[in-house]
């Protein structure tokens, strides 16, 4: 099924749909600030599989990260950070950037292994944060991946349905996406460190 938005919000209606479809383990592709993104709710975890199977990937080697509404969430899911860290993260979201922090105790309980680390992203786009707001929980996030040949599959919502659609429960157009991914800050040693250069500049 693919939810077309309009002007990039989403009345009452398709967000309680949204909603219940993750609660019950749906898997949804959504706009951000970036590429497409590809999750489901975090307490979902037994969806997983799924998510692998669809990137082709096993589960243990499936790149993920939370899509968070804000920082607060940052004491639930990471180890304390520094205050010169802290506010440099809060003077760059929302945005295109995803942070690197070392995972609490409670990641690897949530996970079922070993995880040391935790991605957070505070997306800056109104759908994908309607539906965070909404769900109460952050989503479990993967983006679309492709080539320069598959562009139109990554950004188009109707190419996005047209290739996932039978293997996602909902595909929710937000109009054309872009084709930049994130930037990757290493931020668990005392330098931040890039690890991926994408749409957000530092």
């Amino acid at each position: 099924m693919i939810l077309k938005t309009y002007n990039q919000t989403l009345h009452g209606r398709q967000i309680d749909h949204i909603v219940q479809c993750i609660r019950h383990g749906g898997i949804i592709i959504y706009p951000t600030d970036t590429i497409y993104g590809m999750g489901t709710g975090l307490s979902n975890i037994r969806s997983l599989n799924r998510l692998a199977q669809i990137k082709y990937k096993r589960k243990d080697d499936l790149h993920y990260t939370l899509l968070c509404p804000d920082l607060s969430v940052l004491s639930r899911y990471a180890r304390p950070i520094s205050d010169p860290l802290f506010r440099f993260m809060k003077a760059h979201v929302p945005g295109p950037f995803t942070f690197i922090l070392e995972a609490n105790n409670e990641v690897p309980k949530l996970f079922q292994g070993k995880k040391k680390t935790i991605g957070i992203r505070i997306p800056d786009h109104p759908v994908v944060r309607q539906i965070v707001d909404a769900l109460g929980e952050p989503l479990l996030n993967t983006s679309l991946d492709g080539d320069d040949h598959q562009a139109e599959y990554l950004t188009d919502p109707e190419y996005i349905h047209e290739r996932f659609g039978k293997q996602v429960d909902l595909v929710i157009d937000g109009g054309i996406g872009n084709v930049q991914y994130s930037t990757i800050l290493d931020c668990t040693r005392s330098e931040i460190e890039i690890i991926r250069q994408g749409i957000g500049i530092v």
